[in-house]
């Protein structure tokens, strides 16, 4: 900062810009009246200033609310009534709309007061910080940001819209912590985890097809822009990659309330579900990859091999080490729980999981990592492990807490989305650019799912069928996750018109394929009103029953163990020594530990696994025994996942399971798992196998 010391009366500080003092004197001309009032008049209109602001600010909030406490009203209505063709995040925006055509047409523009603003020369850009030493009395002021053109003679509503115009970081150091952590901390897990290969071809290998796919389309349409002279500033590839990145990001959430509501497919629910939840962490990682590339050289924007090697070892760094960061997060709290008695005071322990959970988001951006991922996996992991610490009424707080954020958070982002297409200053709409991405978005998509789908089926028996691939095709909703990316950066022409883009796009699909999600459903005869515990059921030749010799049971197919290995290996590392380290549950570290490390483990291990075995709330058999496909034999007798428990022989096999492989009762999960409890040390001591069909499912 450059300090003019000289003992004058107006002082100028103008940080590494001496070119600034031209366009200031009509600063100091008007602080000249300062110097000629009393200083009780100037702190008087000081205070009145900071008055009005927080008046204006406060009408601001409250503008939110009312159009929070509108969305709610009418969405009851719409449940009352049974209306599907509209979600209530389409009626948000619909409500931010209007409230955004008040704001900017409603409300009387007020006139410049100096027609001839006066000009200067920059080498630099502006700065953020400008200080005027008058008459011994410093005044700060700071850069609001670019001021359109044609609107230069309306500053006085241009600083109202500003204030309704959130800074970038409120959605997301505020608003996306609670929409992402829902979605790992409400994950249905068994459906998830019977879906999880097809999960993750989805989302890492499909995103990247559609990032791919979309920037290199959108180049085209750049350069045909640059033909028809519709171009009027730099538009590079790197920035129609940072766009295919950013669009990439799937929202769902129309569709998938639908769903909930209707009681789709089990299947299909967690296709889209784990698809939309694992790409938006895909999406933001794989963006700043791309703005992470950075050729050496004079021209920073042609390609460069070591730069591209660069940002994808950027990619597996900032998603590995946000995965860590926070899988620790969750870990520590579940350490913390189990080992208080935060369980007396539920309150505190309420607070405490919420803080450590949001606080996961922060960390990772504070360490250069990427929060939406680590507070993504952070909720999974608290479902897991902290869940089963907490009391069971910070079970319930905590759902409804995080559901309740979710709705809100989720509901004003919708909202702010119809309040910016008015009020943000600096849109910049170009009907090629906008066509273009509506067909690369579609192209992109249709690449990403079908190909896709045809090399997963090659080795899933229960096979992603047409209408299947049709509805997630499209289902390929843009929301929040696509809108927080593109506003958190508007600083340039390129980002500007990604931004405009971006919001049309999310309007559009919206409404048109959210509200067309029941009669698609219809015409692609997916079913409905489908139980998702009794849709766990087995697929044909995909579960099979071993004897205590660890031969297969007769009459039943053979399923490939090998494939299934990595699966087991973690479900058994996990039921035998971090469940009991990290909860209430699972056997004794003292049967499962070693016997030198007796004490290491009488240490960890709760008093409730030596009372009672007591079983998991969230049901530590959601990853595999609620599918059924699974058959647990100790010795001679073999309990089936319906509950049921039989001789090992073809007889008491057949009474479990019905001769097409359907189930012959519905017992409750809750009896398998007592039944588990009751026989885990048998289990241990027999050396029972444990056949864990995954590959059917994956």
């Amino acid at each position: 900062m450059e300090a003019v010391t000289a003992p004058k009366p107006w002082t100028l500080y103008a940080p590494g810009h001496s070119s600034l003092f031209p366009i200031l004197m009509f600063i100091l001309s008007q602080c000249c009246r300062i110097r000629a009032d009393d200083g009780g008049m100037e702190e008087l209109a000081t205070e009145k200033e900071a008055e009005e602001s927080h008046r204006q600010d406060s009408v601001n909030l409250l503008t939110f609310i009312l159009l929070l406490t509108l969305t709610i009203l009418t969405i009851w209505l719409f449940k009352h009534r049974r209306v599907r063709f509209l979600h209530e995040t389409g009626l948000a925006m619909i409500y931010g709309l209007l409230v955004g055509v008040i704001l900017r047409y409603g409300i009387p523009s007020t006139s410049y007061h100096n027609t001839t603003p006066p000009s200067c020369t920059l080498k630099e850009g502006p700065v953020s910080t400008v200080l005027l030493n008058v008459s011994g009395k410093f005044f700060e002021y700071t850069l609001k940001g670019e001021i359109n053109l044609r609107e230069i003679h309306s500053v006085e509503q241009n600083d109202m819209l500003r204030k309704v115009t959130f800074d970038p970081e409120v959605f997301f150091n505020i608003l996306l912590p609670p929409i992402i952590f829902h979605a790992g901390y409400s994950l249905k897990k068994r459906h998830f985890f019977r879906n999880l290969g097809s999960i993750i071809t989805y989302a890492f290998l499909g995103t990247a097809i559609s990032c791919f796919v979309i920037g290199n389309l959108m180049y085209g349409v750049v350069k045909l822009m640059q033909v028809f002279g519709q171009l009027t500033d730099k538009f590079y590839y790197t920035d129609c990659l940072f766009f295919g990145a950013i669009i990439s990001a799937t929202d769902p959430v129309t569709v998938l309330a639908i769903f909930n509501e209707l009681h789709a497919d089990g299947d299909l629910y967690a296709l889209l579900f784990g698809e939309s939840v694992m790409n938006d962490a895909v999406s933001i990682v794989l963006s700043s990859s791309i703005v992470a590339y950075q050729p050496a050289g004079a021209n920073t924007h042609t390609f460069d091999a070591a730069a591209f090697f660069k940002s994808v070892g950027v990619f597996l760094g900032i998603f590995s080490g946000s995965f860590a960061m926070g899988a620790v997060t969750g870990v520590v709290t579940a350490l913390v729980t189990k080992f208080t008695k935060l369980h007396c005071f539920p309150l505190l322990e309420t607070a405490l999981f919420f803080l450590m959970s949001w606080s996961t988001f922060l960390l990772a951006e504070a360490c250069g990592f990427t929060g939406v991922v680590a507070v993504l996996f952070c909720g999974i992991t608290q479902a897991h492990y902290t869940y089963n610490n907490l009391s069971e009424e910070s079970t319930k707080r905590t759902k409804q807490l995080f559901e309740v954020l979710h709705f809100l958070a989720e509901n004003f982002i919708f909202s702010y989305m119809g309040l910016a297409l008015f009020t943000f200053q600096n849109h910049v709409f170009s009907p090629i650019f906008i066509v273009g991405a509506f067909i690369a978005i579609f192209i992109g998509r249709a690449l990403n799912i079908y190909p896709l789908s045809f090399l997963i089926n090659l080795g899933r028996r229960h096979k992603v069928r047409g209408n299947f691939q049709h509805m997630m095709m499209f289902a390929g909703l843009r929301g929040a996750m696509a809108f927080a990316l593109a506003i958190r950066d508007t600083a340039t022409y390129a980002r500007q018109m990604m931004f405009t883009t971006t919001l049309l796009i999310v309007f559009f699909t919206v409404w048109v394929f959210g509200g067309g999600t029941t009669p698609m459903l219809s015409w692609l005869h997916i079913r409905v009103g489908v139980d998702p515990d009794q849709d766990l059921q087995p697929c044909g030749d995909s579960f099979q029953v071993l004897q205590g010799d660890g031969t297969q049971s007769e009459g039943q197919s053979k399923t490939k163990q090998e494939s299934a290995w990595l699966f087991r290996l973690w479900y058994t590392f996990d039921h035998n020594y971090l469940k009991p380290i990290l909860t209430h549950s699972g056997p004794p570290l003292t049967t499962t530990l070693p016997a030198c490390c007796g004490p290491l483990a009488r240490c960890l291990t709760s008093p409730q696994a030596y009372e009672n075995h007591e079983p998991l709330r969230d049901s530590d058999s959601d990853l595999i025994l609620n599918e059924g496909d699974l058959t647990l034999t100790y010795g001679d007798t073999a309990i089936t996942a319906n509950g049921a428990s039989s001789s090992s022989g073809p007889e008491g096999s057949a009474g479990s399971w019905g001769v097409n492989g359907k189930r012959s009762d519905s017992t409750s999960e809750d009896a398998l798992e007592r039944e588990l409890d009751t026989r885990e040390h048998e289990l241990l001591s027999r050396g029972t196998r444990l056949v864990f069909p995954i590959e059917d499912h994956a």
